[in-house]
């Protein structure tokens, strides 16, 4: 009996160690395509023309291939959307956890997970037909798909991850923190952002790593909503492009050194998302073992 039992751990074991080997065989695979597809470009460009440069016309008769203007959108979108969407997200998962009642939570709860699962592309359809008419009227602008349709729909999007990631890290304080915290004669409200949210920071910022790798990964809704146009982002009405939308908006019909070139924009985000995730990853641990 023991010997089988010892047998059947071992095949659970092998299992899950080739499921693990898998997962690093694909990023291994996956990080090498875009190394050797996208290198060539960037020696042929240059990494500094590359990088640095301002214009993008890949189809015209002496083409550029600068993604500055790429890079600086994405940063820009992505902050804006975290600054819009965190707060929000936080202070909901606040009150799901600590105030609303378990009816509320309840359907709450399941409003948040069928905004987890709408398709990217409905958000931008949502956004082109509702939202991006709606900044043309109120901001009297010629044209409402721009860099803030954009931001607004990638917030929103955000959402649900930063909501239920944080609703988990609040429920997993121990009650007896907030009982002392009461105790001592503070308010429920002081005991919920003095007390219960630095305990949970560290979901918190699970979540928000989470948030920023969907917003810096969007395609679609922000193809859809921000305009597509190569420009320098000098407003946040202006019609942009993302890295990622201009790997989508012209892989279709590319070639040669264009194709390449989108190759390299592809391996631009990638170690972008990458970095981005270190850091945020070392500052955590920093943050835990202080």
């Amino acid at each position: 009996m023991k010997k089988s039992s010892n047998l059947f751990e071992n095949l659970v074991h092998g299992v899950f160690l080739i499921l693990g080997l898998v997962t690093i065989a694909c990023v291994l695979i996956i990080s090498l395509y875009l190394i050797v597809s996208g290198i060539p470009a960037i020696l042929e460009i240059g990494l500094v023309d590359f990088l640095f440069g301002t214009q993008w016309a890949s189809t015209a008769a002496e083409p550029k291939y600068g993604i500055l203007p790429f890079i600086l959108t994405s940063i820009y979108g992505t902050f804006g959307a975290i600054v819009l969407g965190v707060p929000i997200g936080v202070l909901t998962a606040i009150y799901l956890s600590k105030l609303a009642s378990e009816s509320v939570k309840n359907i709450m709860g399941q409003m948040v997970s069928i905004l987890a699962g709408i398709p990217s592309v409905v958000y931008g359809l949502v956004g082109m037909m509702v939202l991006v008419p709606g900044l043309r009227k109120l901001f009297n602008i010629p044209d409402g798909a721009s860099l803030m349709a954009a931001i607004v729909v990638l917030a929103v999007m955000i959402l649900p991850s930063i909501i239920k990631m944080s609703v988990t890290a609040l429920d997993a304080v121990p009650g007896d923190y907030e009982d002392a915290s009461l105790a001592l004669g503070a308010t429920p409200e002081e005991t919920y952002f003095r007390v219960s949210l630095p305990a949970a920071k560290s979901g918190i910022a699970a979540s928000v790593v989470l948030g920023v790798g969907r917003a810096i990964g969007e395609a679609m809704a922000v193809m859809m909503v921000a305009g597509n146009a190569p420009n320098m982002p000098d407003s946040l009405f202006q019609s942009v492009r993302f890295l990622t939308t201009a790997i989508a908006s012209e892989m279709s019909y590319s070639s040669g050194l264009q194709r390449q070139a989108l190759f390299s924009i592809a391996l631009v985000l990638f170690l972008f998302i990458m970095l981005i995730n270190a850091l945020l990853n070392f500052f955590l641990k920093g943050e835990k073992k202080g």
